[in-house]
């Protein structure tokens, strides 16, 4: 059984709280990448959706405010091996990937 909500099927988690709840997940929770003047701003708009959502629905604001203690996804970054040059007897020049 599919599990459609609002007309749509959620593929990931996220998108079906997003669907369900109507919040934007990453607004509470932000992203491993923000710079601090970024994460202020976002916290700024935050407070001021959870203080609305505080006011309609009380439930899905326990919810938001639980995300805003939750810490983001820290992503790998991506690592690429460098290119070094190894000499062998009697040959020229061969870049080997490490």
């Amino acid at each position: 059984m599919k599990t459609i909500v609002a007309g749509r099927e959620p593929v990931t988690p996220t998108e079906f709280i997003e669907l369900a709840l109507g919040i934007d997940v990453e607004l509470f929770t932000g992203s491993a990448a923000e710079s601090a003047m970024e994460r202020a701003a976002r916290l700024d708009v935050a407070h001021e959706v959870l203080a609305e959502l505080r006011e309609s629905d009380p439930e899905t604001a326990s919810y938001a405010e639980s995300l805003l203690r939750t810490l983001p996804l820290k992503t790998r970054p991506v690592v690429r091996r460098s290119r070094r040059t190894v000499r062998r007897p009697g040959a020229s020049r061969v870049a080997v990937a490490a």
